[in-house]
C-alpha cells in the first residue's frame, strides 16, 4: 500500500539554481546529499518536499505551446497576489499568462521558474 508521496522532482538543467529559486519562493531550506550533486531537495515549507533533478539535454517544456509539453505544473496558494508576483518575478519567475487580464474574475496567475516549468499563484 502506498502511504503517502514522498516528493514532487523536477527536470532541470541547474538543480542548484532551482532549488534556491523554490527555497526562496516558499521560505524553505535546500537539503543537499554531498554524494549526488545531480539530485537537490527544498524542505521546510508547508507541503512535500520538491526535488530538483539535473538531466543532460533539458529542454524547458513550452506554455502554451506543445512542442515540449509541460507535462505537470504546481499551483501555491497566496494570500496577496500582487505581492507574491512582484517576488516571484524578483527570483527569477516569468510571466507566461495573466489570466485576470483575459478573465477578470480569476484568482490565479501562470508563470515559469528559472528552468521553464509552470507554475500558478493561485488566491483562495
Amino acid at each position: 500500500m502506498i502511504r503517502k508521496l514522498q516528493a514532487v522532482a523536477l527536470d532541470c538543467a541547474d538543480p542548484v539554481r532551482l532549488a534556491a529559486f523554490y527555497a526562496e519562493l516558499l521560505g524553505g531550506r535546500v537539503v543537499e546529499d554531498p554524494a549526488d550533486s545531480d539530485w537537490i531537495e527544498v524542505h521546510g515549507f508547508e507541503g512535500i518536499p520538491i526535488a530538483c533533478q539535473r538531466v543532460d539535454g533539458y529542454r524547458p517544456p513550452e506554455w502554451p505551446g506543445q512542442q515540449y509539453p509541460q507535462q505537470m505544473h504546481l499551483d501555491f496558494d497566496v494570500d496577496d497576489l500582487d505581492g507574491e508576483e512582484k517576488r516571484a518575478l524578483s527570483l527569477g519567475a516569468t510571466v507566461l499568462e495573466r489570466t485576470d487580464k483575459i478573465r477578470p474574475e480569476a484568482n490565479w496567475r501562470i508563470y515559469a521558474d528559472p528552468a521553464g516549468h509552470p507554475f500558478c499563484l493561485c488566491v483562495h
